[in-house]
C-alpha cells in the first residue's frame, strides 16, 4: 500500500536531533521519512547531492521544514541555503508544506525587521543574516503554508499530529460527498427528461406530438446499444432503417440481401469495422412496416433484439 512520503528540510548538526525525533514518529503514523543523512535519497553519478536532494522532494508528498540559527550550507545559488532552496522548490511544486520556526530565531526576527536598515546590527540567534532575510520570504509566500514556532520536537510533533489528524477528518467527509454527488447525478439525468416534458405540456401545442417522439426517440435503447457495439463515442440520432443504414455503413457495415419473400427475423449486415469480420444482427420487429422505428421501454428491453457475432468463412451469406 502506497504511503505518504515526507521529506524532512533543515540544516543537519543544529537539528540532527529534532530530525531523529521527527523521523520515530513519521514512522508511527505509518508514513515514510525521507532524511538524506539515513540514504534514503538515491544519489545519480552525473549529479550533486544538493540535486539529489531536489529531486527527491518531487516525489514527496509534505516537506517538514525547520529554521534554525544556522545558514547551513550554501547552494549554487549562494543567496540561500540548500535547505531553504528545498523549501522554495516544494512550494513551486505545490507540495503540503509545514514550517517550524526556532523560538529564539522568531524573537530575534521581530528585532531584525525593526533594526535591518541600522548599520551594524549583528544579530545573536543567527550565524548570518541571510537566514532572516530568508524568513522574510517565508512569510511572504503564497498559499496556505503553516508557520509554527517551537522549542522542543514536542511542539512539532503535537502541531503535526492535530494538523494530520484534521487531514484524513476531511478526506472522511469529502469521500462522502462523493457518494451524495453521484447520487445527485443519477437524479439529474432523470430531471432532464423530466424538464423537457414538463416544458413540452406547459407551452402551446404547436408542434404536436413531434417534441415527445423526439425526446423518447433520443432515449431509445436500440439507439445505445448500436452506440455501444460500434464504439461511437459521441452522441447519436435516428428513426428509421435508412438513417440506421447510414450510420452503419459510416463504419464499414453494409446490409447483407437476401433473396428469400419471406420476411427474416433479423436485419444483418456484414462488418469490416473491427478486427476480425463481424456480422450485425438487428430484429426487424424493432421496425414498422414503412421502416420507422418502434418505441421500445427499457424495461421491455432484451439482448437478443441486436446481437454481434463472428464472421464463419463458410456461412452462406450473399456477400
Amino acid at each position: 500500500m502506497a504511503k505518504p512520503r515526507v521529506f524532512i528540510s533543515s540544516t543537519y548538526y543544529d537539528m540532527r536531533n529534532v530530525r531523529a525525533d521527527l523521523e520515530r514518529f513519521i514512522k508511527e503514523q505509518g508514513y515514510e521519512p525521507v532524511l538524506f543523512e539515513r540514504g534514503q535519497i538515491p544519489y545519480g553519478v552525473s549529479e550533486t547531492l544538493e540535486e539529489d536532494c531536489y529531486r527527491e522532494i518531487s516525489t514527496c508528498d509534505i516537506l517538514i521544514n525547520l529554521v534554525g540559527g544556522k545558514f547551513g550550507t550554501d547552494s549554487q545559488d549562494t543567496r540561500y541555503s540548500i535547505s531553504q532552496n528545498e523549501l522554495k522548490i516544494a512550494a513551486k511544486l505545490g507540495k503540503q508544506i509545514y514550517i517550524f520556526v526556532e523560538k529564539l530565531v522568531y524573537s530575534e526576527y521581530r528585532t531584525y525587521l525593526a533594526n535591518k536598515d541600522v548599520v551594524g546590527f549583528k544579530p545573536i540567534a543567527v550565524n548570518d543574516v541571510r537566514v532572516f532575510q530568508f524568513l522574510e520570504e517565508i512569510y511572504a509566500l503564497s498559499g496556505r503554508n503553516p508557520i509554527h514556532q517551537f522549542e522542543v520536537t514536542g511542539d512539532i510533533i503535537s502541531f503535526l499530529r492535530e494538523q494530520w489528524a484534521g487531514l484524513m477528518q476531511m478526506l472522511l467527509q469529502e469521500n462522502a460527498r462523493q457518494k451524495e454527488i453521484r447520487a445527485l447525478e443519477k437524479i439529474e439525468s432523470t430531471a432532464i427528461i423530466l424538464n423537457q416534458l414538463v416544458d413540452f405540456l406547459t407551452r402551446e401545442r404547436k408542434e404536436g406530438d413531434a417534441t415527445i417522439k423526439e425526446i423518447l426517440l433520443s432515449n431509445h435503447p436500440l439507439i445505445t446499444t448500436i452506440r455501444k457495439i460500434m464504439e461511437i463515442p459521441y452522441r447519436v440520432l435516428f428513426e428509421n432503417i435508412r438513417e440506421m443504414n447510414a450510420l452503419l455503413g459510416a463504419r464499414k457495415t453494409l446490409p447483407i440481401k437476401r433473396n428469400s419473400q419471406d420476411p427474416a427475423l433479423y436485419l444483418e449486415y456484414k462488418s469490416d469495422w473491427f478486427k476480425t469480420k463481424k456480422v450485425l444482427k438487428v430484429q426487424s420487429g424493432l421496425f414498422d412496416e414503412l421502416g420507422n422505428m418502434r418505441f421500445v421501454k427499457t424495461t421491455e428491453w432484451k439482448d437478443e433484439f441486436v446481437l454481434l457475432e463472428d464472421f464463419a468463412e463458410d456461412d452462406d451469406l450473399p456477400f
